[in-house]
């Protein structure tokens, strides 16, 4: 991918106010709350009237599902992803205060009980 090319993504990425990573999931919801903002029916003066927002709104999100939909992801686990389930675990939420090893286990002390 070009300079150029990986600038519009960037352009477009921040059109629709995402953070550096996606979901496509997350692209078509931004895209969304956006025209929700901008549309020149609904925006009144906070958008202009010609729809040029919403123009710019639209190429940016094409922009992002093209380049989502030349993306390949693997359907099949790769050698190192064939690990012991908690040690992923651990590798993905091991330092979360709330699922990680030992941390945000329910207290029983006091009044508030709590059952596992």
């Amino acid at each position: 991918m070009t300079r150029e090319e990986w600038q519009a993504i960037d352009e477009a990425r921040r059109l629709l106010n995402l953070a550096e990573r996606a979901t496509v999931g997350e692209i078509k919801r931004a895209y969304r709350q956006m025209c929700k903002l901008h549309h020149p029916d609904v925006a009144g003066a906070e958008s202009p009237a010609d729809g040029t927002v919403i123009r710019e709104l639209t190429r940016g999100y094409d922009l992002l599902m093209r380049y989502c939909k030349q993306y390949r992801i693997p359907l099949v686990p790769a050698d190192e992803d064939s690990i012991d389930p908690e040690d992923w675990w651990l590798d993905r939420f091991g330092s979360d205060p709330l699922w990680g090893k030992d941390e945000g286990k329910p207290k029983t002390t006091g009044k508030n009980k709590h059952y596992r």
